[in-house]
């Protein structure tokens, strides 16, 4: 036999190497570290400009602190332990704060100031309605704000004086809402106001409303679908700026001449426009762009319509911005599918960078999680499925890791690059997470949108399965331990692939998922009103025909063939999907003898918003994962 050479072997030993591309040993961390990040967001800028509003879950429940611009500690400006309290904005001259609340996760927020001697006041005090922030009005001496007080169905229009904001009865109702509109956006001088009426998800009309002589417009005449959204109008008052995708698959920014009746295209690209505005005295436009499920912003100086160049922030995209009223200063949130986002503030002159905080807890080191890439596979059908993909460190090919699809909220939401602890400390325990956007989910223009209409639990499904075939030919993944796990409508996807396609998937995770078609769009929140039929269209009227076919399609009627181990979280104040929902489909799978184990957050709502209850949660999820997926002894 022929003696191997030194050569020979250092070269057979290479292509082993590169071959087998051994994992990455990482440091794992648990559920505890992975919730010490800090999530922070906001940064609406303070009257003198010194200070960002934002909102912190610092304390283990979100509270309002204000963020020094120079980069010096935070003040915390609220301490509530029970309710989550979002800021929402610094009175104009002073500095009084704006916020919002709920209760235990019902929905119904109020707003409440926030004084400077730390009382606080609810502005908005009828039991049962929801209220939400309008703005400012442009002279500065009023306040704006939306809310069903008046019949719970429908959304007014309110003017609050800033100078008697804490007496509810000079709160002027200024548009009043019959008709079932989506209030849009408000002229500078209060003259014209943009509505928008809702006929399916995937279209709907323009309307301008005048508010001195009572007439309204309809300003979108168009054939065939076409969504239209108001942003903004301009100093001058004389243009509406909006968003439609009229006669194109991707929505573009473009504006409405009050006078010429014209409409002109402002800015369009291969992806959705997600937002616009201009900065207070109109130096700057800033466009946000849905860019294959990424933030991209653009801003435009208004003078010379050239694009300004953006810092670059090292491992981070830039995902919003704000600019202050002397136009000076801009507030970034910086992030990654594996950085907690950051705020930061630039100054325009100067470019002058300053980090104002630090949110990943120093005990992780950054290394050790993972970046989720954007790939595409095909469905049964050949349709391309887009998804972000994340690949444990550890696995490799002789170390396979265990995987999950994980199947977004909606219908119509999507899954995107952005950061996730529970994603982050499933894939640092060695599971590997497929976050996929099914067809009918939102950002790759309107007929994908479109095509899980009337077919949900079905196509929308079978991407699923893809999604797990995908999975499957992956040569570092474990093809025999593939899970799914889901929330809301990600939930419903859950029950419905253990239901339906009871083979496929191995463990099945549902948090807060309609599980009974029929009851979830007879129980809707009645400020669902004016989009109520465009749910029916898509879905289908529980209260008609369409009701045998959202029987079928109901995971809770078919429950005798779930066969896989589930986890069930839910909270108990969901006003969209009912705690009943859970508490059923649990009762009823443990019937079959299957492994059922349920998670009740008495104080949560339609999600988790308590670390304590995040940790509980989804470290149960992990628990239930190592247990019937990895099949590890506890």
């Amino acid at each position: 036999m022929k003696k191997w050479g030194l050569t020979t072997m250092i070269l057979f030993t290479v292509i082993l190497a590169c071959g087998v591309q051994k994992g990455t040993v990482v440091q794992k961390y648990s559920i505890e570290q992975f919730y010490q990040n800090l999530n922070i967001y906001g940064g609406s800028f303070s009257s003198d400009e010194s200070r960002l509003l934002v909102t912190s879950n610092e304390t283990g429940i979100y509270n309002v602190f204000a963020l020094p611009v120079d980069g010096s500690e935070p003040r915390q400006l609220t301490s509530s332990e029970k309710e989550s309290y979002f800021a929402l904005s610094y009175f104009p001259t002073d500095n009084r704060i704006l916020f919002q609340a709920d209760q235990g996760g019902n929905e119904n927020d109020h707003l409440y100031l926030l004084n400077t001697d730390g009382k606080i006041i609810d502005l908005t005090p009828t039991e049962n309605a929801k209220s939400s922030f309008f703005g400012w009005s442009r002279d500065q001496k009023n306040c704006f704000y939306i809310s069903n007080k008046r019949n719970p169905q429908y959304f007014d229009l309110y003017e609050a004086p800033v100078a008697t904001i804490t007496d509810p009865a000079t709160h002027h109702l200024i548009y009043e809402n019959k008709d079932g509109y989506d209030i849009g956006s408000l002229s500078k001088n209060k003259k014209h106001l943009a509505l928008v009426k809702t006929i399916t998800t995937t279209n709907n009309e323009l309307y301008l409303y005048n508010l001195e002589n009572k007439t309204i417009a309809h300003i979108s005449e168009h054939t065939g679908d076409a969504e239209f959204t108001p942003q903004f109008f301009d100093l001058a008052n004389e243009h509406l700026y909006f968003l439609t995708n009229e006669n194109s698959e991707f929505k573009y920014l473009a504006t409405y001449n009050l006078e010429t009746q014209e409409n002109e295209t402002v800015f369009e690209t291969d992806w959705d426009v997600w937002y616009a505005y201009n900065s207070y005295n109109e130096k700057y436009q800033v466009i946000g762009v849905n860019e294959d499920a990424k933030t991209a912003i653009t801003v435009i100086d208004l003078a010379t319509h050239k694009k300004v160049t953006m810092p670059n922030i090292e491992n981070s995209s830039i995902s919003s911005i704000s600019i202050s009223k002397n136009e000076e200063w801009i507030r970034l949130t910086a992030s990654s599918s594996a950085t907690p986002s950051n705020i930061y503030v630039y100054n325009f002159e100067s470019k002058a960078l300053n980090k104002l905080t630090n949110t990943l807890n120093p005990e992780i080191n950054q290394a050790d999680l993972v970046e989720g890439k954007v790939v595409r596979f095909k469905s049964f059908d050949g349709l391309k499925i887009p998804a972000i993909y994340y690949q444990p460190h550890s696995a490799d090919a002789t170390n396979r890791a265990p995987a999950l699809v994980s199947v977004h909220g909606g219908p119509g939401g999507q899954s995107r690059v952005r950061y996730s602890a529970m994603i982050q400390y499933l894939v640092n325990h060695d599971y590997a997470v497929l976050a996929v956007n099914n067809r009918g989910s939102s950002g790759y223009g309107k007929s994908f949108y479109k095509m899980d209409d009337r077919n949900h639990g079905d196509l929308d499904l079978k991407d699923c399965i893809a999604g797990k075939n995908f999975l499957q030919q992956q040569r570092k993944i474990s093809a025999e331990k593939i899970g799914i796990i889901g929330g809301s409508y990600g939930g419903y996807m859950v029950m419905a692939a253990l239901a339906f396609a009871p083979e496929e998937f191995d463990v099945g995770v549902n948090m807060f998922g309609v599980t009974n078609w029929l009851r979830t769009l007879k129980s809707i929140p009645p400020y669902w009103e004016s989009f109520r039929q465009a749910l029916y269209a898509e879905l289908g009227d529980p209260f008609s025909a369409d009701s045998v076919r959202l029987y079928e399609i109901s995971p809770l009627f078919h429950t005798e063939n779930v066969t896989k181990p589930l986890l069930v979280l839910q909270g108990a104040n969901d006003p969209r999907v009912l705690q009943v929902e859970s508490d059923e489909i649990v009762a009823s799978v443990r019937k079959n003898g299957v492994p059922v184990e349920y998670v009740l957050f008495d104080d949560e709502g339609h999600g988790f918003l308590k670390k304590e209850n995040e940790i509980k949660g989804y470290g149960q999820v992990k628990k239930f994962l190592d247990t019937y997926l990895k099949g590890e002894q506890q």
